[in-house]
């Protein structure tokens, strides 16, 4: 099983104020605490959420990096031929 790179959630969180982590997190369907654990590496990140919290940073954290198991370029591939 591969590893998720956070690096990026934790360079975009650490540059939130407090109020607009709880905020980001609500629009991403989850929690900061959550966020922290993903971001730590005590937990992992679906697919799902990697895609929230892509669609929500205006992809500055990557799904590929958060979720690396899923094949993103397979579903893009797949959109584009459809």
């Amino acid at each position: 099983m591969s590893s998720s790179n956070t690096s990026e959630l934790k360079s975009f969180l650490t540059g939130l104020s407090a109020q607009d982590k709880d905020a980001f997190a609500k629009r991403c369907s989850t929690t900061v605490g959550y966020l922290n654990q993903i971001m730590y590496g005590n937990s992992k990140c679906s697919a799902s959420l990697a895609i929230k919290i892509d669609k929500e940073s205006n992809s500055l954290v990557s799904c590929d990096l958060l979720c690396p198991d899923a094949d993103f370029n397979y579903i893009r591939h797949q959109a584009l031929s459809a």
